[in-house]
């Protein structure tokens, strides 16, 4: 297999592709779309773009919607929505059945005069056809001789003030209504969803205690997977919110290879195509950026946590593939070389940086980021962590005067995979490389030590004294081999699990709990982020500290099923004392997918 093929088995077939509607299914690679919209007369106002957590972060009465998430599968064999529009509630399921598509939508509480459904047939990103309307019924046609027609097992009509732009019928909400693209009545298709649904528990239920992590953490990656017209790929942004305000797509660095990490419990194909996406975005210099997006716009003065070589080889020991390590393997090289190079000092410390150059795009704060002290505390990923509030950036080597332990760590950890990579493929001459590269590191590491306070720290390089803020990210010394057994256990005595520093009845929070920023509660400012859960995670298992991991997955699994249960939710971060991702904060997604590695720890460690 290669990228082109991948590319043709998956870009066909009917799924909720089309980023701006959770509502919409669409059949690649025709891209005929039918969109549900709900009209609500009272206010003359039309629900035509629902997405799911909108009305959390929006808080718009004009748009009194609320989606909520229930079971669904990767493929669109079945989806599931509870839909709140204004005072009325309504259930809308899909199933596709030997290549046709069903929906039915349900009235589960009416109040008021009932919601008008408007059906919708839509012809999506410039593709070639035709959509019609006829006595009443909806058609697409299309040059290779396909016709679609939509069917209901109730009569529309024609109405006004629906803003619509295609071709649309509508249907009062006071009973149940089936739709599909073969002659369909409401009883048949609830049998096509039953099955369906039966299908989807049993796959769920063979994840035994972590049936319902599994079940959360596929939703909230399922949902976020749609489809690229500009590359003609699907990939998994971190949610469509994010999508649609940025006017396309955007992927970010180290959140979309979490992505594929997720979606290798059971779904390869996804799993490989949003590492080859974001790969893909890479710049003249090599390295992946912050992020890519829309019309060639990416942050070509930065890059973000190099963790992509060690989801790579998570996936390739799941399910082979040689050809996946041999489409990435290079490129991972230069990414490698140019971190030894741009963000090293000649002791061997490595910092976060930006480089001096224009940043393309409408977006100001991005475009005032680079060359500066917030791009490169934007390379960490940590964006407004306190860990950098003091940093000094040095202009002529483009770093902060900061070695980060962070970095260092997982600079040790991809070279560690990518001499894994190179033994699978037979690319013995670069395994010399990778290990001066990744020893001098671990040569400079051993100096963050600091014995009086039992972990390693970040230092500045000004004076050479020690920095006092410390966050998860101190951890991933443990990557390094080279950290003692003592050293080990004073970091788990003095860090881990002493209550002023992390450990809590939620773990982990992004700053320690005595630091003075920790009360912000604002985004890297004492929250707690699924990324750096999992990252601990992983070092907890490299460095042989199996019992703390353990630990730290059952409090994940915890922590992702409190907004869950509640809300339907997978939020960005989660507040540090409360575990609540709906709090008063409003830079945390409620439908973020990387919230779902909390379910993955939970799943990988089996808690």
């Amino acid at each position: 297999m290669d990228y082109k093929q991948l590319r043709e088995k998956t870009n066909r077939g009917w799924n909720t592709w089309d980023t701006s509607s959770v509502l919409a299914h669409v059949l690649l690679p025709y891209g005929f779309e039918i969109r549900l919209c709900f009209k609500d007369h009272a206010v003359e106002h039309v629900m035509r773009n629902p997405l799911i957590g909108k009305s959390v972060i929006a808080e718009d009465p004009r748009q009194p919607e609320k989606i909520t998430p229930l079971l669904r599968s990767w493929d669109g064999r079945y989806t599931s929505l509870q839909v709140e529009y204004g005072k009325s509630i309504f259930r809308v399921e899909s199933t596709v059945r030997e290549e046709e598509q069903y929906l039915l939508v349900t009235p589960e509480r009416i109040e008021g005069r009932e919601p008008g459904l408007i059906v919708e047939a839509c012809l999506l990103w410039g593709r070639e056809g035709s959509i019609s309307k006829l006595d009443g019924r909806l058609y697409g046609s299309f040059p290779d001789g396909k016709t679609i027609e939509l069917f209901m097992s109730r009569s529309g009509y024609a109405m006004a003030n629906t803003y619509s732009l295609s071709p649309c019928v509508t249907i009062d909400l006071d009973q149940p209504i089936a739709i599909g693209t073969q002659p369909c009545s409401e009883e048949e298709v609830r049998i096509f969803l039953k099955e369906a649904r039966a299908e989807l528990e049993q796959q769920a239920e063979s994840y035994g205690k972590n049936a319902e992590v599994y079940t959360a953490m596929k939703s909230c990656l399922a949902w976020n997977s749609v489809y690229d017209q500009e590359f003609d790929r699907i990939i998994s942004p971190v949610s469509r919110i994010w999508n649609v305000d940025w006017g396309g797509y955007v992927l970010f660095h180290w959140d979309t290879f979490f992505a594929g990490l997720m979606a290798s419990v059971d779904n390869p194909e996804l799993a490989w195509l949003n590492c080859i996406a974001i790969m893909n975005e890479r710049t003249e210099d090599g390295f992946i950026p912050n992020f890519g997006a829309s019309f060639d716009y990416k942050t070509r003065d930065r890059s973000q946590p190099p963790v992509g070589s060690m989801v790579v080889m998570d996936i390739y020991r799941r399910w082979g593939g040689k050809w996946f390590l041999e489409e990435l393997y290079e490129k991972f090289m230069k990414q490698n070389q140019w971190f030894s190079e741009k963000r090293t000092t000649p002791e061997g410390y490595m910092c976060w940086g930006t480089n001096r150059c224009e940043a393309p795009g409408p977006r100001r704060f991005e475009r005032k980021s680079s060359a500066c002290r917030q791009g490169a505390a934007f390379e960490s990923g940590l964006d407004n962590s306190p860990m950098y509030d003091d940093a000094e950036y040095d202009a002529e080597t483009g770093m902060l005067k900061l070695a980060d332990v962070g970095l260092m760590g997982l600079f040790i950890k991809d070279c560690r995979c990518l001499e894994k990579m190179a033994l699978e493929l037979g690319q013995n001459e670069d395994l010399p490389i990778l290990q001066q590269r990744r020893q001098r590191v671990e040569k400079a590491l051993q100096n963050l030590y600091c014995e009086e306070q039992g972990m390693f720290l970040n230092k500045d390089l000004r004076d050479g004294t020690f920095s006092q803020r410390v966050s998860p990210t101190n951890f991933y010394a443990l990557f390094s081999n080279t950290v003692t057994e003592e050293q080990k256990q004073e970091m788990m005595k003095k860090w881990f699990y002493h209550p002023k520093k992390f450990w809590g009845e939620y773990l982990l929070p992004s700053i320690t709990r005595d630091d003075p920023a920790y009360h912000d509660q604002d985004y890297w400012r004492g929250r707690i982020w699924a990324p750096l859960n999992y990252l601990v995670y992983k070092a907890f298992l490299d460095s042989g500290l199996e019992k703390e991991a353990k630990v730290l997955a059952q409090k994940s699994k915890s922590l992702l099923l409190k907004e869950w249960r509640e809300h339907g939710h997978v939020h960005e971060n989660y507040n540090g004392d409360t575990g609540e991702g709906c709090d008063d904060a409003k830079n945390s997604d409620p439908f973020y997918h990387w919230g779902g590695l909390l379910s993955y720890i939970a799943i990988d460690a089996d808690v």
